[in-house]
């Protein structure tokens, strides 16, 4: 393999999240995992406590929650384990100010060990290996895939672009109009498709980017440079829906240098934007106010800001401050109102929302503990979604299921979820998955509802996808 290609290769691959074994990292592990427990081990005598105090039997707790008395019984004497979710609610009625809530920290939903973006299949076939170098020399070959596997990349057919014919393409200006033109639809297409399928043409273009600005001339390498910082931040957003927070990590630091080089100081703050949306997905509530707080500099595009403002609401509905996270949202609402400093470059966050702070009110009212809230607002705001932004629509709409579900509207849940199962299997998105489960652990407390059994069984084979295709291919001679 070329030195080339080795690059890109290791830089593809580097980033993929591995358990350290070392003894160090196992005990504090062990450190953590007993704290947590002691925490939530203290829950259930004080939620007795605080129960008895407000005067609200165990009956009417249940039925407010939409939890089974046993259930709730087995939480306050030991033998269940709550949910942050159960806590939070608990919380919000007891009116505990966020002490109940607290005994039972959030975990994280990731797999320490993180996921391969692809899998390697054993079927015999001929394959095309792609590479693009950093200076937008790129090349194609033709391999058997046994030879991969067994001797390396073996050229059975080449083609190969140098460095010169990047230097022409440089020096037409429509060539940057028309990346420029392609990234938008590289962003359409992830609304609707898998990562797996928006991925690889999708890096091997932001390096073409990276190349053609290189041979740029002064006056058009700082566009062509800020255009690939954008479609790198692109696509570390795909690594994240695919899977890979490291991997996402990544891209989204490629993109932050590629942005300064081009004069684009702004993109690092929104680099704190994304790792703020990583914590959150973790549960991390700190981590998440914390760097939303850090993208919020005055010097900083009001879009950016807003967006960091949005993000920190997040964290503080996570946390379960109610008041923190309100302010939040106004101003966050404040500063996505303001017309964009540049119309021509592209939109930052997302395109599809038709009012996003309110999409994220709703979001964070669930979080809050108070679902019925919740499920009013989404229930606006899903419907204003287009009908093409599928990623958008699967993503929030889980949310909205999730919302009914806990409030105990359990059969229009399974109608909404109902509607979102080939969404949730096409789109491909880790994050949208990770709710997807929640959605499914709050339907199996109503597992003798008709609508839950038959809808359980399909939900489950969405989250997993489709099954993998495994016909063997004939090999061309």
């Amino acid at each position: 393999m070329t030195k080339a290609c080795a690059a890109v290769m290791t830089r593809s691959t580097s980033g993929l999240p591995v358990l350290d074994c070392s003894g160090d990292s196992l005990f504090s592990q062990v450190c953590m995992e007993v704290g947590v427990a002691g925490q939530w081990m203290s829950f259930g005598p004080e939620l007795r406590r605080l129960r008895v105090a407000a005067d609200m039997s165990l009956t009417r707790l249940a039925r407010l929650l939409h939890y089974s008395k046993g259930h709730l019984s087995k939480v306050e004497t030991g033998l269940k384990r709550p949910t942050p979710e159960l806590a939070q609610r608990c919380d919000v009625l007891l009116d505990a100010q966020g002490a109940l809530a607290a005994l039972v920290p959030a975990r994280s939903p990731w797999n320490v060990t993180g996921k391969a973006m692809a899998r390697q299949e054993t079927v015999d076939s001929e394959v095309w290996l792609m590479t693009v170098a950093p200076d937008g020399t790129s090349w194609l070959q033709l391999v058997d895939r046994r030879k991969v596997l067994v001797a390396g990349p073996t050229s059975v057919l080449g083609l190969r672009f140098s460095d010169r014919d990047v230097s022409a393409a440089a020096r037409q200006g429509t060539s940057l109009e028309g990346l420029r033109v392609l990234f938008d639809q590289f962003r359409q297409l992830g609304h609707t498709a898998s990562p797996a399928v928006v991925l690889p043409a999708l890096i091997a273009q932001t390096q073409t980017v990276q190349g053609i600005a290189a041979h740029c001339d002064a006056r058009t390498q700082g566009p062509a440079l800020r255009l690939a910082a954008r479609y790198a931040e692109y696509v570390g957003w795909m690594c994240q829906e695919a899977g890979s927070n490291e991997a996402a990590r990544w891209w989204t630091e490629r993109a932050v240098e590629l942005a300064a080089t081009g004069g684009d100081r702004d993109l690092a703050s929104y680099a704190l934007v994304r790792r703020a949306l990583m914590a959150l997905y973790r549960n991390d509530a700190a981590e998440t106010i914390e760097l939303s707080r850090a993208a919020q500099r005055d010097s900083v595009l009001p879009r950016i800001r807003g967006l960091a403002a949005q993000r920190e609401a997040q964290g503080h509905a996570l946390a379960g401050d109610h008041r923190a996270c309100l302010h939040c949202l106004d101003t966050a609402r404040g500063l996505l109102v303001l017309p964009p400093a540049d119309p021509a470059e592209p939109v930052l966050g997302s395109t599809t929302l038709t009012d996003p702070v309110s999409m994220i009110t709703g979001w964070c009212l669930y979080d809050l503990g108070r679902p019925a809230e919740a499920a009013e607002v989404l229930d606006h705001e899903v419907t204003l979604v287009p009908a093409h932004a599928l990623r958008a629509r699967t993503r929030y709409g889980v949310r909205q299921a999730m919302a009914h579900a806990a409030a105990g509207e359990v059969e229009h849940a399974c109608e909404i979820t109902e509607s979102l199962l080939s969404g949730i299997g096409v789109v491909g998105s880790a994050t949208t998955r990770i709710d997807a489960r929640r959605l499914t652990k709050t339907l199996s407390r109503f597992r003798t509802t008709r609508s839950v059994r038959e809808l359980s069984p399909r939900l489950t084979a969405a989250l997993q996808g489709p099954p993998p295709d495994r016909r063997r291919r004939t090999p061309r001679a």
